[in-house]
């Protein structure tokens, strides 16, 4: 009798296992994001140099903070963001197509400089390759940037944003590729909310001063820089793809561009007319942004963008100023 409760009792144990297992497996799969890909875990990074910056990769579920400005002064430039660094391709984007970042990166505010990337047999290109559900980019400028690359989805900053989000962030430089380039995201269908890009942007298809191909959302944000590529997939913010942008605007004048499949043209003028970002009178203009005019040489942190009206474009209050 106690053998065949034993067994009875171990053919139980056994159900139950296999069953426990069953709904570990499924918990997993239900975890993943929808490529099947979960970051692993990883190191939160305090960001000094440009060595630590690298250690992201590594790192792609992490919570990332950039602790002061990155330039070619800083330790590590030469050797992984110069023109000289990996034998002439300079810095390798953050995240890949199969491992992309999909962890928080906060820039409190201060900016990446002076990056260089020439990646001529590479997609997803930018200071991050490519970014993922989850994955956030906020209050960051990078500056200076020279970004090239031989295929698709490129941008100073994101070179494919995939369901992450990229908030309060700017770039200036150029940006060059073949097919979805942008200012600031080559690719987006996660959102951009609050940025700004004056990056001159050179292209061939689905090229924009902002966003190069957009399927996601944009919002409360602008372009400046000179844009160019095949008129009919060319614009002065977006490119391509004029899925739920609002309150955003592009400079037809420095762009050369008065067209966008996305956004409201303005005069130069005009971009510099608080009345353009909080009068919602204006054309382009449904919500009015968190703005507020400032003297030269201060800023107002209570409100998230600045301008000195009728001098400036609207800039982010936490940046630099001279």
């Amino acid at each position: 009798m106690k053998i065949i409760l034993s067994s009875k009792r171990n053919h139980y144990l056994s159900r139950i296992s296999i069953f426990l297992i069953i709904v570990a497996l499924i918990a997993g799969i239900v975890g993943c994001n929808g490529n099947g890909y979960t970051p692993p875990p990883s190191q939160d990074l305090e960001i000094r140099t440009w060595y630590d910056l690298d250690d992201i990769r590594d790192n792609l579920g992490g919570n990332h903070t950039l602790m002061h400005d990155l330039n070619s002064t800083t330790s590590g430039y030469t050797e992984l963001a110069s023109d000289a660094a990996d034998g002439g391709k300079g810095w390798q984007p953050i995240g890949t197509y199969d491992e992309p970042f999909a962890g928080r990166f906060d820039g409190q505010g201060h900016e990446i400089c002076d990056m260089f990337i020439n990646r001529p047999n590479e997609t997803n290109v930018g200071l991050f390759g490519k970014t993922y559900e989850g994955g956030a980019i906020e209050d960051i400028g990078v500056v200076n940037a020279t970004v090239s690359a031989g295929d698709q989805h490129v941008g100073a900053l994101v070179g494919l944003n995939e369901g992450g989000t990229v908030s309060n962030s700017y770039s200036t430089g150029s940006v060059t590729g073949p097919d979805d380039v942008g200012g600031l995201v080559g690719w987006n269908t996660g959102a951009v909310s609050n940025s700004y890009s004056t990056c001159n942007v050179t292209g061939g298809n689905d090229v924009g001063g902002l966003v190069g191909d957009n399927w996601g959302t944009v919002s409360n944000s602008y372009a400046s820089g000179n844009v160019s590529g095949d008129t009919w997939s060319c614009g002065g913010l977006v490119g391509c793809g004029g899925d739920a942008v609002s309150n955003s605007f592009w400079d037809m004048e420095t762009s050369g561009q008065s067209n966008s499949d996305a956004g409201t043209g303005k005069t130069t003028a005009e971009m510099q007319d608080i009345a353009t970002f909080n009068d919602t009178e204006t054309e382009g203009l449904d919500e009015p942004w968190d703005i507020t005019a400032v003297t030269p040489g201060s800023t107002n942190t209570t409100y998230t963008w600045n301008i000195v009206n009728n001098v400036t474009y609207p800039f982010l209050s936490w940046e630099p100023v001279s």
